[in-house]
């Protein structure tokens, strides 16, 4: 038995022959086979491709803007996807290239080659998911055909006052007959209506983060309208995958900043959501900052409670309303929500507590910017779209440490 040589390989490699192995003992681990012959073990290990059967699913995925930082993280969600397989990948810059050559990490995809927008053939494909840039997403959305349906990542849709658009990103509106027709896809709060969508405009992270604790209170009118201060912080992902100055390493390492101090473009769309919680008109003061880290978003927020309410009537409010969700969850009370348990997964912790100040309390809020705060948020409306459960694809759980 000297000259034998030992070696583990996976079970699907292709030249593998069944006199050739034999199973191991369970205990020992089902995912491989132990060859015993050396020219068996010699040969190159070859690691099968894992998603063949992309044409066999029920529905045909198109990513638009499938270079960035969220069509990446689409792949990765609908790598375990039952039912949806992709079928159409876009990325000018990246036209001719492989999804491995530009993002090793998912180089086990069988997945086809980036093409440019201009030469994609959409009838290939079912249902999009547009992760273009902001102001670039209009027209092509316009251009696509009527029957796909289409989850919108960008914020080209978010904001159902065209003028209000146009004020906020630098240029006129260029689809405001689709504008009528888009959902606003916040999940928790209008997945009856998303069911029946086209076209879903996906919510910016900010706006997840701080709309899925704060609308079910103001609709319960359990705390004031007026004086509502957010602080948030965010991963450096959450500024894209572009290369800037500003998000150079030695920029962002061993620091923070805060930045578009009163003119972010996620305010308006905020003062939508809770507006319309309200029905009346909210303003807020929303300060935004980019941390140290690559993914991950916490927002705190400051708030009155109505006269008569306290904290614990918040609570129980926000408990009520979110105990049978899949993805919100509030957590026992005194534990703070940290972004490290939410990495990777679609999951939002919240909790409440009580402020110094009488009369206030102080919300928490956390999320994966990429996932629950984008991705994860599409793939959610997609499955509702497309009548399957809202979760399914979606069940990753947090990476930790």
């Amino acid at each position: 038995m000297s000259s034998m040589v030992v070696k583990l390989v996976p079970l699907e490699v292709g030249f593998l022959r069944k006199h050739e192995v034999k199973r191991l003992n369970p205990r020992q681990g089902s995912g491989c086979v132990l060859s015993v012959r050396a020219s068996v073990a010699s040969k190159t290990l070859e690691y099968p491709k894992t998603n063949r059967e992309q044409l066999d699913k029920d529905v045909r995925i198109g990513v638009l803007g499938a270079s960035g930082y969220t069509g990446a993280e689409i792949v990765r969600l609908l790598a375990n996807h039952p039912h949806f397989g992709i079928t159409l990948m876009t990325a000018d810059r990246k036209a001719g290239q492989s999804f491995g050559s530009v993002f090793p990490h998912l180089f086990t995809q069988d997945l086809p080659d980036m093409v440019a927008v201009k030469d994609a053939d959409f009838s290939s494909v079912d249902a999009v998911f547009c992760c273009l840039p902001h102001g670039t997403t209009q027209e092509i959305i316009k251009g696509l055909p009527k029957g796909l349906k289409v989850v919108d990542l960008s914020a080209d849709f978010r904001l159902r006052n065209i003028n209000e658009y146009e004020e906020w990103y630098g240029q006129p509106h260029k689809a405001p007959e689709l504008q009528k027709e888009a959902v606003y896809g916040l999940t928790e709060v209008l997945r009856y209506e998303i069911q029946n969508a086209r076209l879903v405009a996906n919510p910016g992270c900010y706006p997840t983060s701080i709309q899925l604790p704060l609308v079910p209170l103001i609709k319960a009118h359990l705390i004031e309208t007026k004086n509502i201060i957010i602080d948030a912080k965010s991963g450096v992902s959450g500024a894209g995958r572009g290369a800037k100055e500003a998000n150079l390493y030695t920029e962002i390492a061993e620091g923070l900043h805060s930045y578009g101090i009163t003119k972010h473009r996620h305010v308006p769309e905020i003062e939508q959501g809770l507006s319309d919680a309200s029905n009346s008109e909210v303003t807020v003061s929303f300060t935004p900052h980019l941390m140290p880290m690559s993914r991950g978003m916490q927002s705190t927020i400051y708030v009155e409670m109505a006269p008569g309410v306290n904290v614990n009537d918040l609570y129980d409010y926000l408990n009520s309303t979110y105990q049978d969700e899949e993805f919100v969850r509030l957590l026992e009370k005194g534990v703070v929500p940290h972004t490290q348990h939410v990495r990777g997964s679609n999951y939002c912790l919240m909790n409440v507590f009580q402020d110094r100040i009488l009369g206030r309390a102080i919300i928490i809020s956390v999320i994966d910017n990429l996932v629950k705060g984008a991705s994860g948020q599409a793939l959610q409306n997609l499955n509702l779209m497309m009548g399957y459960p809202e979760n399914t694809g979606l069940q990753y759980q947090p990476l930790f440490p």
